[in-house]
């Protein structure tokens, strides 16, 4: 009797885990039309793009397939498309190299340091995160116009190096503040200063966090759109972002092949860079999750 119930058993067990395949099998569907509709209607002519209903499998599936839509919306601009790249990845480039050195060296003194106020300088820091950018865009303008930066790349870069994304900070703290204590009194008894610390000691040992803050700092600075649009607004220093926002700018109508073919060719970087990094960010996030 008993090993007649172990093959049911395993059977009714097993049913569960069939429908949550099922489930995550339809959400991945779900998830992923719109971006197999794009690189389809990528390739379509402009007239065509919405002539069916883009629910519909026909919306996927076109007898004639053109490919003219990429190199007219390469060239489609007074640049090529390749000077909005080179932009998006120089400020984006920037905005993470200033976002590691300063958010790290803000979170090593609220984890490490004792100094006036410490309670109150990080709860303000935390409430700069609800904060909405509208409310601050303002006096940035005026602060960066005084300045001479608008329509240059400093107003996206500069303010990573002050330690602006109180969200990475946060993420640092949490990651530090797992780090033994006791690492650092031997650091001391060694004869290490405070400056040696930070280097030789917590910026190792912070390693899957600081990948975790490089790869969001890029994402989110690659697909930033509004505070580019305000800075930049000369079409020769203008993002990924801003060209393809362009492209309903340029004629009278707007131009949907190739702002679809090069909407295709902008999200490469990002699946590149997240592929080629998906094991140390689900690393860095779930170690500062855990160790927070």
């Amino acid at each position: 009797m008993i090993q007649t119930l172990k093959p049911l058993r395993g059977r009714r067990r097993n049913r569960p885990h069939i429908f949550t395949h099922a489930i995550v099998i339809l959400g991945a569907v779900v998830m992923l039309y719109p971006l197999l509709w794009l690189i389809a209607a990528s390739f379509k002519p402009g007239d065509e793009i919405f002539s069916t209903n883009i629910l519909s499998l026909d919306s996927l599936l076109h007898p004639t397939w053109i490919t003219s839509n990429y190199t007219d919306g390469w060239n489609g601009l007074d640049y090529p498309f390749l000077v909005f790249f080179l932009n998006s990845f120089i400020v984006c480039l920037g905005a993470v190299i200033g976002n590691l050195i300063a958010c790290s060296m803000a979170a090593f003194a609220f984890a490490r340091l004792n100094f006036k106020f410490k309670g109150l300088w990080f709860a303000l820091m935390l409430g700069t995160i609800m904060l909405p950018t509208n409310a601050v865009i303002v006096p940035q303008y005026v602060l960066f116009k005084s300045l001479d930066w608008v329509n240059t790349f400093l107003p996206l870069i500069v303010p990573k190096f002050l330690a602006t994304d109180a969200f990475f900070i946060f993420l640092m703290v949490q990651f530090i503040r797992a780090i033994p204590r006791d690492l650092d009194e031997a650091a001391i008894l060694d004869g290490c200063n405070l400056w040696q610390r930070y280097t030789r000691i917590i910026m190792p040992l912070t390693m899957p966090a600081l990948v975790t803050t490089a790869i969001f700092t890029f994402i989110w600075t690659y697909n930033e759109f509004f505070n580019q649009l305000i800075f930049l607004n000369d079409l020769s220093i203008a993002t990924v972002p801003i060209a393809l926002r362009a492209f309903q700018d340029s004629t009278s109508t707007s131009s949907f092949g190739p702002l679809f073919a090069m909407s295709v060719l902008a999200l490469i970087p990002i699946f590149g860079f997240f592929i080629a990094f998906q094991r140390l960010l689900i690393e860095g996030i779930s170690t500062s999750g855990l160790k927070g």
